[in-house]
């Protein structure tokens, strides 16, 4: 009789075990969703006529961060930038302000994505990517 007992357990407790990692699935992809949905509604593109005329014309306040090397940022920067390099950044977000928008460029565009991602991820809201630093001077806005 116990063999027939433990027969039909068995074949209960699979059934039960499926279910609960589809659950288990199904939550994590939600969660995922949400997270890319919110990390995405947080960070904006922002091309460099548009940083002009809504931060710099306008005297709006933020902070803009050049993420690039020291190397990089000492042969040419946006005037007013902080230098924190993209490798550095998680270690100085006490640096940067949430009660701001925050604007970062690099070169070309790769690790300002990274750096407003890493930014999103620690709870800033008001990311703005600039892109690149080729970007900027080939449309003739000027570097120090």
């Amino acid at each position: 009789m116990s063999n027939r007992k433990n027969k039909k357990n068995r074949s209960l407790l699979i059934p039960a075990i499926a279910a609960v990692v589809v659950i288990a699935v199904a939550a994590l992809l939600l969660l995922n969703n949400n997270a890319n949905c919110c990390a995405a509604d947080t960070i904006q593109a922002l091309s460099p006529a548009a940083y002009q005329e809504d931060f710099i014309s306008s005297g709006s306040p933020h902070l803009l961060v050049d993420v690039r090397t020291p190397e990089e940022f000492a042969t040419g920067h946006i005037a007013g930038a902080l230098n924190i390099p993209l490798d550095s950044l998680q270690t100085r977000l006490a640096e940067i302000p949430s009660d701001q928008p925050v604007v970062v460029y690099c070169r070309s565009g790769n690790r300002s994505a990274q750096a407003s991602q890493l930014l999103a991820a620690a709870g800033y809201t008001g990311i703005y990517d600039l892109g690149g630093i080729i970007t900027w001077t080939a449309q003739g806005f000027p570097v120090q």
